[in-house]
C-alpha cells in the first residue's frame, strides 16, 4: 500500500473496540507518508506559510477534507503563519489505518 493507494481509501467509523496499531504497524503506515512523525500514540505534522491568509486557507481546507471522512484533527495556528496538525483515533486512544488515511488525503491538499 502506497500515498495514492491511501488517499483513494475512505475513514471507516470507528466507536472503539478495535486495536491500536502496533509499533510495526505504526512504522509502515509512516513510510508512506512524508514529514509525520509519531509519538505518544499521535501522528504530527508542521507547516510554515507565506502569510497568515494562506495557513487559513490550508486549514478551511484540512477542516473540509476531515468533516468529508468523518475523522477529526487537532490543530493549531501559531505565529500568525505556522499550523501543527495532530490525529490520532480517539475512540481508542491510539493510532488506526484510518489516521494514514487522513495524513495523506491531507498532504494532497495545494499548498
Amino acid at each position: 500500500m502506497g500515498l495514492d493507494e491511501l488517499t483513494t481509501m475512505k475513514c471507516v467509523p470507528c466507536e472503539g473496540g478495535v486495536p491500536k496499531l502496533t509499533a510495526g504497524e505504526t512504522a509502515g503506515f509512516l513510510a508512506q507518508v512524508t514529514g509525520w512523525t509519531a509519538a505518544d500514540d499521535r501522528i504530527r505534522k508542521s507547516w510554515a506559510f507565506r502569510d497568515f491568509l494562506a495557513a487559513m486557507a490550508f486549514l478551511n481546507d484540512v477542516a473540509r477534507v476531515a468533516e468529508a471522512e468523518g475523522h477529526h484533527p487537532d490543530f493549531s495556528l501559531h505565529s500568525w503563519n505556522k499550523v501543527d496538525v495532530a490525529i490520532w483515533t480517539h475512540a481508542i486512544g491510539g493510532l488506526s489505518r484510518n489516521d494514514f488515511i487522513l495524513a495523506a488525503k491531507i498532504d494532497a491538499l495545494p499548498r
